[in-house]
Order: structure tokens, then sequence, then C-alpha cells
């Protein structure tokens, strides 16, 4: 009876989990340490990260916020060309020339209905997934942020997949990328950027060259507090004047004024998103078959006409 209970709460702890915004696999070993002037992220360092797919190629960035939900760009997917079935969510790795990765698919797109393109306001969208996510040391959720300003951030950064130079479109880096960002004051920022709304945050890093890139938009900006050593998400990577330029910051839509907003969307499409059982609510693996495999058998041949014209359509929203 004992090993039984032993057993039984092992299988629990495998199952259940206690937080967002961890990384296990990164902080169990020794580290050392569109991104511009970046250095190479490690194993398990933003195990939130996902790569937004259409066509086995990478055009935006994503965050996994629970089990079934990803939050990204609402830019990424404003073209009405686009459907759920042409788009597939990487996760799990930082290389995405691995010969297998975790892929899936998604069911729905929503858009804010907000979203102005000549402004960028209300510049966020979330991905249903077709099946959830097995939690583990490479895929963790990010937690939300409990507090709108930069006054208690301890450390921030952003990652992506992106540009590593601002004028060259195949710079394009295959591994996760991450810079170091500081948030600036919004006021100091309008000075540079008029139309700035209260929906969105400035963040740079003065007098270098850091910054995000095309192919980085909708990848997340997370912040740490000295208080914990959990991870939150406070901007989504939005728009900017260019790449990497000093002392030019780039914009990110600030997520803290939309926790209502994802709270009642994934309410109404059935899969409600509560940030206080993010980890707490035993994960049922997805089949084995949907966990490892590779990207090659998930869309047409690249030649279908169909494909080249998605992507055509992405390059021109995107870039």
């Amino acid at each position: 009876m004992l090993l039984l209970s032993v057993l039984l709460l092992m299988s629990q702890a495998r199952g259940a989990h206690l937080a967002c915004g961890k990384r296990p696999t990164y902080e169990e070993e020794f580290q050392h340490s569109r991104i511009i002037g970046g250095m190479e992220a490690e194993e398990g360092e933003f195990p939130w990260m996902v790569s937004i797919q259409a066509g086995n190629q990478h055009f935006c960035g994503g965050t996994i916020i629970n089990n079934w939900w990803i939050v990204t760009a609402a830019h990424c997917l404003s073209n009405d060309e686009l459907n759920p079935m042409d788009l597939s969510i990487v996760l799990g790795t930082n290389d995405l020339q691995s010969p297998f990765l975790e892929v899936k698919g998604v069911t729905s797109i929503v858009i804010h209905k907000n979203f102005e393109r000549s402004t960028m306001d209300n510049d966020i969208a979330l991905l249903l997934l077709n099946t959830e996510i097995k939690f583990s040391g490479l895929k963790e959720p990010i937690c939300m942020p409990r507090q709108p300003g930069p006054t208690k951030w301890n450390k921030c950064w952003v990652a992506g997949w992106g540009q590593t130079k601002p004028d060259d479109k195949n710079s394009e880096s295959s591994d996760l990328k991450k810079v170091p960002i500081v948030i600036m004051d919004w006021r100091e920022c309008t000075k540079v950027f008029p139309k700035l709304t209260k929906n969105m945050l400035c963040a740079g890093y003065a007098n270098k060259s850091y910054d995000s890139c095309q192919g980085d938009s909708g990848g997340p900006l997370v912040c740490t507090t000295e208080s914990d050593r959990k991870w939150y998400q406070v901007g989504i990577i939005s728009w900017g004047r260019s790449c990497g330029q000093k002392n030019i910051p780039g914009i990110y839509t600030l997520l803290y004024n939309y926790g209502p907003w994802i709270k009642k969307v994934t309410e109404v499409e059935g899969r409600s998103y509560d940030p206080e059982k993010v980890r707490t609510e035993e994960v049922r693996a997805p089949p084995p078959e949907t966990q490892m495999r590779s990207k090659a058998s998930e869309f047409p041949e690249p030649s279908g006409p169909r494909l080249w014209l998605l992507l055509c359509l992405l390059s021109y929203i995107l870039f």
C-alpha cells in the first residue's frame, strides 16, 4: 500500500504543474551566457516561445499562455486569406532546422476586434491549438503581468528567429536569439513616436544596436522581478521605425491591458484561460503521433500555387 501511494504521488507530480513563468531545464545547469545584435539563447531559456509557420516557413513568434492558447500580434494574422489550417505551431525547441519538431495545428484565429493596421493599436491575437500542450522543461507557459509599469521589473529580454541584419531579409536565424531590453518611459517615447497609444510600451537598450526585427513580430518581451524567479510577459513585439538603430526603441503591445479580453475570448471559445490555474490541473498527453514528427508532412508540396500565394501575402503584411 505504501509503495502504491508513493507511485501515485510521483505520477501526479509529473502530470500536475505548480506555476507559470518557470525555466526548469535552463535553471538546472550552470549557464553562460528578428533579433539585431543578439546572442544565441540557451536550451530551455525561453520555454514559452513558439514559432508560427505557414508552409514550414517561420513568419512570426508567439507565446504559450496555457495548454491550449498562444498569444501573438494581430498584424501577423490580419490577412483575410489566412485560415487556421494554413498555420502550424512549432514548440519546445530553439532550433527550427531540427529534423524532428513538435508541431501542432490551429483550430481558431482570434484577432482583437479593435485592431487598427494604420496605428497598430490593439495589436494582439490568440491562436487556439488543435491538441493541448503537455508541459515539460522545454515547454512552459508564461505568466501574465500583474502590473503595467516598469518600476519593479528587474531583467527583461526579447527573443526570436527573425532577421539578424536590419537590411537583409535572408538573415533570419534558425537558432533562437535573445537580447537584453530596458523598458523606457512612455512620455519620453512619445517624443520619438507621437502616435503611441496607452496600449503600447517602448523598450530598447541605450547606446546599443539591440532590437527586434522582421520575423520576431508576435514574440514576447519578458521580465522578472527581484522578489521571485518567475517570468512575466510584459509586451508583444509589434512595430518600430527600423531595426537596430541606436537609441531608437521598439514598440510593444502592453499585455497588461488585455487580461480581461483574453479571459473573455477564451471563455467564448470553450477553452477558458485562468491565470490562477495555468499549471494546477493535470494535462493529458496528446496522441503520440502528434507529439514528435517531421514538419515535411504538414503541408502541400512547396510548388503548390495556394502555398506560394499565401507566403507572398504574408510577406506583404509583415514587411
